[in-house]
């Protein structure tokens, strides 16, 4: 079962890779935004994947850290993002 998710991880890591030429070159920054974010997620992923291959479950502590801090930026960016095109469009919303 350990073959299995050591393949899945890797798998995924290499998605992530493919997500990263996305971050990178995105048409806008709305693509790039979510690129990251859905690198993040899979990071997210392979550390609990990690944590059932090697049996630590402290790792799990870490991956919940993880998913907050990724949420709360996520979240803060897209927000950024809004407030700065209304600003440049004239809206007073």
């Amino acid at each position: 079962m350990a073959d299995f998710f050591t393949i899945a991880a890797i798998i995924i890591a290499t998605n992530a890779f493919i997500c990263l030429y996305r971050a990178a070159m995105g048409p806008t920054i709305q693509d790039r935004v979510l690129a990251v974010n859905i690198v993040g997620t899979k990071t997210l992923v392979v550390v609990a994947l990690v944590t059932f291959i090697r049996g630590s479950h402290y790792f799990l502590d870490v991956a919940m850290v993880y998913a907050l801090l990724l949420f709360v930026v996520t979240v803060s960016i897209s927000r950024w993002l809004e407030t700065t095109r209304l600003e440049e469009s004239g809206d007073d919303r």
